[in-house]
This record gives C-alpha cells, structure tokens and sequence, in this order.
C-alpha cells in the first residue's frame, strides 16, 4: 500500500485529538473514530468528458441523511476547479487538469449545521492528486548541435559537440512523470547518419562507426537523432535534433608540384632582391598542414638565387641573391623541394611528405649603362689647392659585347656652384674655383658616363670630396665684450676674461696667444695676462677711474692662432667707466660710444660720415616742405573779385532741378553747418557792415573758400545752391522755385537792387539779376 493509500487509511477510521480527563492534572491520549469517509484521491490529467469529473466524497457519521448537515470545500482550486455537493458532498472537477502545470492539490473539508454553522466535525485537509498519462514528447533542450571530429579517426572515438560546454551525449528531456509508468523513459536512435556514426540507445553517446572518413571526399555530415519515450514501444511520443558533424583536417596528404619542370626568363637588368620566379605546390590538406617549405637543392651557380615562402599563398618566390651578367652566365638551373612545415608521423607510412622539381632560368641580354669600378668614390684635397689641380680620377666601362667608349661628365645638379670639372675621356676630376673648407668642407658630386653610341645610356656614380684646411682665418673675440669698471676699482683687479674663436679646425686644436698692440703696451691703465688655456684676463694697473675724466677707454688686443704661418687679428675692448656700490654692482655708466668708433674710423672719417647724412637730411626736408607748400590752399586777395572766380570755373549751376551739387539739407540749416567747417577754412573773410545780409554773405564766401580748398573734385560753382533763405533776412529769395507759386505772373516781382550795395564782389550778380530797361522776361 502505498503512502497515499496509507494516510488514506488513516484519515478514513480514525482522528487523533487531545482530551482532559479527571483525575486532575493527568494528560492521555485517546483515538477516537474519525467520522469522513472517502471514496476517490486521485484524478486523471487531460480529461475529456462533457460531463464534470467525478472525484470523491465526503461524509460523516453524524450526517443521518436528513439535510441537518451542510459540507463545505476550501483551499487550491475550490470552487473554480473543484466543487462539492453541500448536500451528499460529492466533488468534482470541473476543468481540464494538466499534471506537467500543477501536479496537485491540497484542500480542506467542512461539516457544518445547517441551521447554526457550527462545524459538527473539526476541519480535515487532503490532496487531489492529478495521475500522470503520456501526453509530452521528448525534447532535446541544447539541440540542434555542431560537432568537430577528425578525418580518419578510428571507430568508437567519442567527440564532444561545441554546445559552450563539454558534452560527449545527446540528452532529451520529457516533461512526464518520471516516477509513473514508462511516460518518461526514453529510448535514443539514429535516423539519418548511418552507416559514418552511431548512437547508444539509452546514453545518447555519438560515435563514429566507419574508420577512415576522409576530409578530402567530405567534410561535414548531417546527423538525425530520435528520442523516444515508453521505452520505445508502439504508441510512445518522440522527439528529433540534427547533429552537424565537421571533419577536421590532419595532414594525411603530401605536397604535390603540377609540373616537374618550370621556365622562366630574366632580364640581365634585374635589381638584386628582386622576383624572378613563382611556383607554387599543391596541398589538398588546409590550415597549417599545407604550410610550405621550399629549399634549393642544388644549383650551377650557387648562392645566385634565393627561395623563399609566401605566408599568405603558400607559394615559392625566388629572388635574385646576386647580380646577373649575361656576358658571363646565360642559364641557371634549380632544383627547388617542397615539404609540408608539419608532418604526422602516424602517416609518415603513406610516403614522403615532399616533391621536387626544376626551374630553368634563362638570362636575357640587356643594353646596360656603363658600370662605375666603383660606385662611391672618396677623394681629398686641400682648401689651398689652385684653381685646375687635379683631384683624383673615376673609371667606367660599356659592360655589353659592344663595349661602347665612355664619356664623363659632371651631373651639375650636384655642383651647381660649378667648384670641379672632369675630362670626358680620362675621367680626370679638376678643381674649377678656389675651395673653402669654412664655406663647404665636403662635396658630393655625381659623375656621369655615358655610352657614346648611345647616349640613353647614362651610368652614375657618387664622388666625396674632402677639403682639408689650412690656417687662413684670424682668430677673434668670441663674443661682444660689454666690459665696465667701477670708478673705485683697485689696482690688480680682473675686470675681463678674454676667449677667441678661429673658424680653421687645426689637427692638435687651437692654441691662441693675447697680447696688446705695441701702443697699448705702454697704456698706464690696463695691463693684459694670457692664461695659456686660450683666455686671456684684463687688469686694472692704476686705480681712480673718472667718468668726468673718460667714461670710455679702448685697449686693442693682439689675437694669434699660432698656426704656421701664424695668423692674427687687433680687437678692440671698450671698457665703460661706471659708478658702483659698496658692493661692486654698476648704478649708472657712461652713454654707449658711437658703432662708428667701434668700427675704428677715424674722427675725420666720422665727421664726413655725419656731414653727408645731414645734407641728405636737409634735402628731404626742403623736398617735403615743398611738396606741402603746393598742397596748400589758395588765398584769396580781398581785393580780389569774385566774378572772377565764377568766370574762372565755367560751370553754370543747374537750377530748380539740381539736388546733387550740394547737400539741401545742410544748406538750410546753416547754423549747424558753420559750426563744423573744415580746419584751416579761409579765416580773412571781410566782414561787411552790412547787418542785414549778412548771413548770407558769410555763407556764399564759406562755400567759396571751401571750393577753392577741395582740390579732390571739380570746383563747384557756389552761386548754384539755391532755396536759401537768411535768418531773419527781409531779403526775398535767390531762388527761382518761388516763381512756381506765381505760374501765370509774366514778370517777377523780386528786386535784385540791393546786390550793387554790396560792394565790387557782388557787381556780377547785380548785373545779371537786377532790372534794366528792355530786359527779356522768361517764364520758368
């Protein structure tokens, strides 16, 4: 029986509680018949029925079958998948059940008075246990699956499937109980994939079952697996997955030339290093079991060529080791083996895992440049060398059958300065120019030869000149010396320390030598010690320096290289005289003296010097004065008349309609305007007495001395601006615009009269717009 059976049993006679009983304070135990009665635990899953699914009763002895007792259902799936008859507490499932969801249930049962609630049996739990059938096929989880196993293994070798963990079998899942019947048990098959591999039954392990499966033939193989569960039987559910088998390569083939014999051509001409031949060897294998190693055997010119491997094609390239001659040699022949770079020895009985075969090279014959012996060349000569000294010479010669003469010549891109020459036929190199070993101390020429039957062909080569020295430059100071004393310095005092600087590199160094000029020697000031390391040190021989005395004194100082011949120069030291604090620090000294005295020019020279720069001075100031008299404005003469001016510039003004001469708007607002007339503007205008017109006097003279001054445009006529009225003038217009207010009036009633009481400058307006008899009158 089992355990469900068991509690059944249990649950079904008997119920264990807890009573008191006298005498006092003793405690027992006592079974008493438990009052349910059940008739059904168990429910199959996937029921089909129309009708509700009957699964039980409950009941108890004190139900006597006279609807006093009410039962009652509580816990998972009451009411909505189990329900119970309150009356004959009959339960029954109402829906479909599937064990795989939920496999059981746990509820608890009530007997209730109907008419109280009260419960007449205390409350009892049990479990609906839903019974498994075959309702789920195999699944196999981690499939489909890709496996790796290599060519030619033996047969039984297991393989691992590249799944992310290491597997050797094929494992399928039923989601059945396990623990019911044979729902679950599976039963493993293969269906495509034989007679290569095999799987067994109850493991699912893969194995091959043919020996010698060849990568070459067929590389991959698709695999189909069966699960099956009932143990296999007739009826049961089952499952598939593909396994995508890969044969991996191993080296069971040896490397093969298509050809026994290869040919190839090469130009005389070929660079060293360069390609002259391919060829290649055919592996059927991949990956690194057909990696090449291509060696020469032997060859009639030994160490002529080279061999080597192409990591990328697997192909021997064969380079040229040294340079061909086809006056020498016309043929090579090679013969080259291929072997694979790793070799299994479990296949090594199959035969040599090598070939060989020959490469012929022709040489062909090349029209070649002529050939330097050398193609550097290093010559030395010395910076004092005359000018057609000979240098050295170069050789150069028509490698071909022709042997065509050789002509040299100088590639004057090298020399551009043109310091050699070469002789066309000797190759001798000359010098052209005195060398400089300060300016170029090394040259690099291209030599030329060129074959004088055919002049494409041009051979260089790279000559070194070297200029030696020779003590011909004067050592100097090595800087500008800034040297000063104090006005209490004390006798013995080093107020400088002399070096020198010599452009010559003599073999054994610079040894130079100080001394002071032989009227120096005798200079009570300063006194100069060589310091036999190239220095030299400036001492103050008498104190009590002035700068109201001198404020600066020159010693000339002898330089010598000592070379052979010894070469020397006379620097000038200027030594300022300063005052000092306590502690030697310079406060102020003396102005620096003029470069001219630096430059040891006499003060003749200098004063010449100072003569011609000031006369040039003056002539550029005379100049300028001149050109800016010209640019100056005309004055006019007060006595000067002004109907001159308007007849000098014949220009008639434009009338009513001309609105461009002049600015309308600042020609009405005159009082602004006259504030901000240009500098410099005619200030010796003549103030006429007349109060009345004198707004407008001021304004035509303005406008008159600002046409003379702008000598940027044509001279405008002023008497053209029109529409001016005089502030507060009792004059009428000028202006003829007025006329237009009046169109049918045959004579204007304007009086011009008063013009001739301006005096002569006014005389021509007078006579043009004052009355005469018989004047014409003109309508506008």
């Amino acid at each position: 029986m089992s355990l469900w059976e068991e509690s059944v049993s249990e649950t079904k006679t008997l119920n264990s509680v807890q009573r008191r009983g006298p005498p006092e304070g003793v405690q027992f135990l006592q079974r008493i018949r438990r009052s349910w009665v059940w008739n059904q635990f168990f429910v199959p899953e996937e029921y089909t029925g129309d009708e509700p699914l009957y699964v039980g009763k409950l009941h108890s002895d004190v139900d006597k079958g006279d609807g006093q007792v009410r039962y009652v259902l509580n816990g998972e799936g009451a009411k909505a998948i189990f329900t119970i008859d309150e009356n004959t507490g009959d339960i029954h499932a109402t829906k479909r059940l599937d064990r795989e969801q939920q496999a059981y249930y746990t509820l608890r049962a009530q007997a209730q008075d109907r008419k109280t609630n009260l419960l007449v049996e205390p409350e009892s739990q049990f479990i609906i246990k839903v019974q498994d059938i075959n309702d789920n096929e195999p699944k196999f989880l981690e499939g489909p699956y890709t496996a790796r196993v290599a060519e030619r293994s033996p047969v039984g070798i297991m393989y691992r499937f590249c799944t992310g963990v290491s597997v050797v079998t094929v494992v399928a899942t039923d989601a059945d109980d396990p623990t019911y019947g044979n729902s679950a048990r599976v039963i493993y098959s293969i269906l495509q994939g034989q007679p290569y591999f095999s799987v067994e039954p109850k493991t699912g392990v893969v194995r091959t079952a043919l020996p010698d499966m060849d990568r070459e033939m067929r590389d991959h193989y698709l695999l189909v697996v069966q699960a099956k569960d009932m143990i296999g039987q007739v009826g049961g559910l089952s499952g598939t997955t593909s396994i995508t088998v890969m044969l991996t390569d191993v080296n069971d083939n040896p490397p093969r030339f298509p050809l026994k014999s290869y040919k190839f051509s090469v130009p005389e001409s070929v660079l060293v290093s360069a390609e002259v031949a391919k060829i290649k060897a055919l592996d059927l294998d991949v990956g690194p079991n057909a990696e090449m190693e291509y060696r020469i055997l032997d060859e009639d010119g030994l160490g002529t060529f080279r061999i080597t491997t192409d990591p990328n094609t697997q192909e021997g390239i064969v380079t040229l080791h040294k340079a061909l001659d086809f006056e020498t040699k016309t043929s090579y022949m090679l013969h080259i083996e291929a072997s694979n770079h790793h070799i299994d020895t479990r296949f090594l009985t199959m035969g040599l895992f090598s070939d060989v075969t020959t490469v012929h090279l022709l040489v062909e014959n090349v029209d070649e440049p002529p050939v330097f012996s050398s193609s550097v060349s290093r010559m030395v000569i010395s910076e004092a060398a005359a000018v057609g000294t000979d240098v050295g010479s170069v050789s150069a010669h028509d490698p071909d059958a022709t042997n065509s003469p050789v002509r040299y010549s100088i590639d004057r891109k090298s020399d551009v300065e043109q310091y050699f020459n070469i002789d066309s036929s000797s190759g001798v190199i000359t010098t052209a120019r005195p060398l400089d070993r300060e300016t170029i101390a090394r040259h690099n020429i291209t030599v030329l030869a060129t074959e004088s039957l055919d002049w494409s062909q041009v051979g260089k080569a790279v000559v070194l000149v070297s200029v030696t020295d020779i003590n011909d430059n004067a050592p100097s100071f090595a800087t500008e010396y800034e040297t000063f004393i104090c006005e209490k310095s004390e006798p013995g005092q080093i107020i400088e320390t002399l070096s020198a600087v010599d452009h010559d590199e003599p073999e054994n160094g610079h040894h130079f030598l100080f001394s002071l000029t032989a009227e120096a020697a005798g200079n009570l000031n300063f006194t100069l010690k060589d310091n036999k390391d190239n220095t030299a040190s400036v001492l103050i021989r008498h104190g009590g320096f002035l700068q109201r005395d001198q404020m600066v004194h020159f010693l000339p100082v002898v330089i010598s290289d000592g070379g052979s011949p010894s070469l020397s120069s006379t620097n000038t030291l200027s030594i300022s005289v300063c005052t000092c604090d306590v502690t030697g620090n310079r406060r102020s000294c003396s102005q620096r003296v003029s470069p001219l005295r630096l430059a040891g020019l006499s003060t003749a020279a200098i004063a010449a010097v100072l003569t011609c720069t000031l006369t040039l001075l003056g002539v550029v100031m005379v100049t300028v004065a001149v050109r800016h008299r010209k640019r100056e404005p005309l004055i006019v003469d007060d006595e000067r008349d002004v109907h001159e001016n308007i007849v000098r510039y014949d220009d008639e003004g434009g009338g009513e309609e001309d609105t461009v001469a002049f600015n309308m708007f600042a020609l009405r607002n005159l009082k602004t305007n006259q504030d901000t007339n240009l500098p410099g503007l005619w200030t010796r205008t003549r103030i006429y007495r007349t109060h009345k017109n004198q707004p407008l006097q001021d304004f035509i003279m303005d406008r008159l001395q600002e046409a003379e001054l702008d000598l940027t445009t044509p001279p405008y006529d002023s008497l053209q601006t029109y529409a001016f009225e005089g502030s507060g003038s009792i004059t009428g217009s000028l202006s003829s615009l007025n006329s237009l207010d009046s169109l049918n009036t045959l004579e204007s009633e304007q009086n011009y009269d008063f013009l001739r009481e301006w005096g002569p400058r006014f005389r021509k307006l007078a006579d043009l717009y004052g009355h005469h008899e018989g004047a014409t009158t003109f309508k506008t």
